[in-house]
């Protein structure tokens, strides 16, 4: 089983071409004519290669994998959240027909059994205790799904139920039942308890003493839901026994060079004979990068040496992977009478969950980033996350800034309207700029048009009023409660609510971040033809589109064959963070640059002697031709290669980061930071709790948009997100036995199209000078500021304080 490859393609992908010397003899090119610009490069709205197949149902998703002969996989998971588990039965699973395994932990091939991103503590199959509801106990595999799932049922599993910690209380109290007893990871010692996960302090200046000058001083108590990145691609994948005794895997994931990095030990085998490649991705937003069926399908791959399915039903997604970590969140501003920040404290508890994922940067991000983005001297703030026997929670779009900006941008509503103050208008007096020193003493040292983006809302012209009356009476539509005909406008109410946030881009905290690209050049059919092939996990983003833009402006080319991803090529890093075009965009920016080079190199070892501008102009690559930067064209690409082809593969690295203190929270940790402000309008019905969300407005500084269609795309699903969980999203955990109560989309409810309003987008694109094209990192910016903005509409409309996310109607009729 091999994915298609790729029209005009004259290689198998992955394999090297090397530059052949030119033997010819220096002549004049031929079919000279001007040089034109090449269509399609950065800065132009070309259309995704994939958006017709997917809007018309004929894209191929992993859960569409198939293969002659193959089997279906599926994951026995815990009953109860924390447990010893007391015996394991699998006799009358293996008896029944059609099935040809069942593993558990005991069947384990190696004596590495446990995986991670930063700390490997979570186990391929539970041993000895489960940690947490819908923990993987066995895996099956069968002829059919039904089979196995049946099969796993008749999996006997005798649990004996432990205590249960849910939330900072039962974690931390004397006696606290500990979730992982014997911590070996490199942030136990610098946490004051075991079911501690990370703990980071961020303490610049004296916030004690800068509350003495505060004139006001308004303190909250927030609390921040478990959100689900509910995309809508279940997780899913084909692994394959090859007859090297290595196994080729096709998944969807956000990272292949993460997975095969966590998937070769536990099978025992060296990574190259672990053969990964993207499959159709149906959505991520952080869900992805932790693996789910990646090592268990492999593992019954190789135990019956058939290729193996496995694919998740929504029951099973929402144990599957990671969730947003939901916080309870303490703050403290204070500002003097002319509206000047004094001080922030803040204390900020995630629950990381069972397992640490990436709960350790998420704390980072919130700590860091806790201050939002504004001028504060005197900041006093602690961010941590803890073990509890909840399920497992991660990465997800905006990664620890969205919980922090939900609660930042409410103190300030609180500030403006204790002072007297228009909210915008104190935002403004307060917004950080270029030059700004962040809390942990970072110099912000690109573009920080705060104060610009939130006049940009701010004058953008209201929605009419009663927007939902007609001729023909009221549109339902238009009102809170929608179709249901709960009103007709009686009890509905305007509010409108205003937020700003800051969100870092890439990776941080010293991290070694960096994406690999490899370009080739070569004439195919008369035509030069550029070939990318990189490992990026395209999960909707839009890099495809990006790769071949960047390709066409530094190539000059009109043809460029995007390789499908996969690990034959060095790693590019996770579709995370908002890094993927900054990063693998900048690997590609780079490679091109250099098989450029190449080209002009063998140019003049061809033609130099035919024109004086071989060697003294700057020579560019554009429409098929080698022209100077006057635009006249000195030959035909085709005949400077001709049979010869550049191929080349380069690492791309941005500016070092570092970490921070863990005493102090100092330290050039972000390489860029991003900003986007929304204006949320909103109609409320007060008598029966419903919320219309009317316009939810952006502006959002980009820095440059390579692909300004696919940027607009971002910011409006990035701010969509942030509104259901401003009113709707909340995955909802017993607090007695840690079990999830709604793992569906019956009772997790996602925006629809019917509940998401207007999103005008302002793009403003001041360049960063150290990013590949001054670009900014687009995607996360808008999930933060939107829900706090949501948020204060309600506020504005009900006059009540609204303290947690998501607002349901309880909270508005007091009932």
């Amino acid at each position: 089983m091999s994915p298609q490859t790729p029209a005009g393609t004259r290689r198998t992908p992955g394999t090297p071409g090397t530059p052949v010397a030119a033997t010819a003899p220096d002549r004049a090119p031929t079919s000279l004519t001007q040089g034109s610009t090449t269509k399609g490069g950065i800065g132009e709205s070309t259309l995704r290669p994939d958006g017709i197949l997917k809007v018309t149902g004929e894209f191929a998703y992993s859960s569409d994998l198939w293969h002659e002969d193959m089997l279906w996989g599926y994951t026995l998971r815990s009953t109860v959240a924390h447990a010893r588990i007391a015996s394991i039965d699998t006799a009358e699973a293996l008896a029944t027909s059609g099935v040809y395994a069942v593993l558990t932990y005991d069947d384990l091939p190696t004596e590495v059994r446990h995986y991670g991103l930063e700390i490997r503590d979570t186990p391929v199959l539970a041993h000895g205790k489960v940690r947490h509801h819908g923990e993987p106990v066995a895996l099956v595999a069968a002829d059919h799904p039904e089979t196995a799932r049946r099969a796993a049922a008749k999996i006997r599993v005798r649990y004996e139920e432990l205590p249960v910690v849910t939330d900072e209380a039962s974690a931390t109290a004397p006696g606290a039942v500990l979730v992982h007893e014997h911590r070996e990871d490199h942030h136990a010692a610098h946490v004051p308890h075991p079911n501690i996960l990370h703990r980071q302090p961020v303490v610049r200046g004296d916030a004690a003493a800068a509350a003495e000058r505060a004139d006001v001083i308004v303190t909250g108590d927030y609390v921040f839901g478990m959100q689900d990145q509910a995309f809508l691609g279940p997780e899913s994948g084909l692994a394959v026994p090859a007859e090297d005794g290595g196994v080729d895997l096709y998944v969807a994931t956000q990272w292949l060079h993460s997975d095969l990095r966590q998937i070769a030990p536990v099978l025992g085998l060296p990574e190259h004979k672990v053969r990964m490649t993207l499959s159709g991705v149906g959505g991520a937003f952080g869900g992805r990068e932790d693996l789910s069926m990646q090592i268990h399908g492999c593992l019954l791959a190789l135990r019956t040496g058939k290729p193996v399915k496995i694919v998740y039903d929504r029951f099973e997604s929402f144990f599957g992977h990671v969730h947003r970590h939901p916080a309870t969140l303490h703050y403290e501003h204070g500002a003097t009478r002319d509206g000047r920040l004094t001080h922030v404290k803040a204390r900020i508890v995630l629950d990381g969950g069972a397992y640490a994922s990436s709960s350790p940067a998420v704390v980072g991000n919130a700590a860091s980033l806790s201050v939002g983005p504004y001028v504060v001297e005197d900041v006093d703030v602690e961010a941590l996350a803890l073990y509890t026997n909840n399920p497992p929670c991660g990465a997800m779009r905006g990664f620890g800034a969205v919980q922090a900006c939900f609660a930042y941008e409410a103190q300030m509503d609180k500030l403006a309207a204790g002072l007297g103050l228009d909210p915008v208008e104190f935002r403004q007096r307060n917004a950080m700029e270029q030059g700004t020193i962040m809390p942990t003493g970072q110099r912000v040292d690109s573009p920080a048009p705060v104060a610009e983006l939130l006049r940009r809302v701010k004058s953008r012209p209201l929605p009419p009023d009663r927007q939902w009356e007609t001729t023909e009476g009221a549109d339902l539509r238009a009102l809170p409660g929608g179709l249901s005909n709960t009103t007709h406008g009686e009890g509905v109410v305007r509010g409108v609510g205003y937020a700003v946030g800051i969100k870092n881009v890439g990776f941080s905290e010293g991290f070694d971040d960096y994406s690999t690209a490899r370009v080739r050049m070569e004439v195919i059919n008369g035509e030069p033809v550029a070939t990318v092939h990189t490992a990026m996990a395209e999960v909707g983003q839009g890099g495809v589109t990006v790769h071949a833009q960047i390709a066409r402006s530094e190539l000059g080319v009109t043809q460029v064959t995007i390789q499908p991803a996969d690990t034959r090529v060095g790693s590019a890093g996770s579709t995370s963070a908002s890094r993927q075009t900054y990063m693998t965009g900048g690997a590609v920016k780079n490679t091109c640059e250099a098989v450029r080079e190449k080209v002009l190199e063998i140019g003049r070892r061809k033609f130099g002697t035919y024109h004086p501008a071989w060697a003294t102009a700057e020579l560019l690559l554009e429409g098929g031709k080698v022209v100077t930067d006057g635009g006249e064209a000195l030959a035909d690409v085709a005949d400077v290669l001709e049979d010869e082809a550049v191929d080349m593969e380069l690492e791309f690295r941005h500016r070092p980061t570092e970490p921070f203190d863990l005493r102090t929270g100092q330290g050039d940790g972000h390489v860029q930071y991003s900003f986007a402000a929304h204006r949320a309008v909103v109609e409320v019905d007060t008598e029966l709790g419903l919320v219309k969300v009317v316009e939810l407005a952006c502006a959002q500084d980009v820095g440059k948009a390579i692909n300004p269609l696919s940027v607009v795309g971002q910011i409006q699903g990035g701010t969509n997100q942030g509104l259901g969980v401003a009113v709707m999203e909340e995955i909802l955990i017993d607090p007695r036995t840690a079990k999830v109560r709604n793992p569906s989309f019956t009772d997790y409810l996602i925006p629809t199209i019917l509940d998401t309003p207007s999103i005008p987008v302002d793009v403003l694109e001041l360049a960063d000078q150290h990013a590949p094209y001054g670009l900014r990192g687009v995607g996360e910016a808008p999930t933060l500021s939107s829900t706090p903005a949501v948020l204060a509409a309600i506020r504005q409309a009900t006059g009540l304080e609204l303290n947690r996310t998501p607002v349901r109607p309880e909270h508005l009729t007091g009932t």
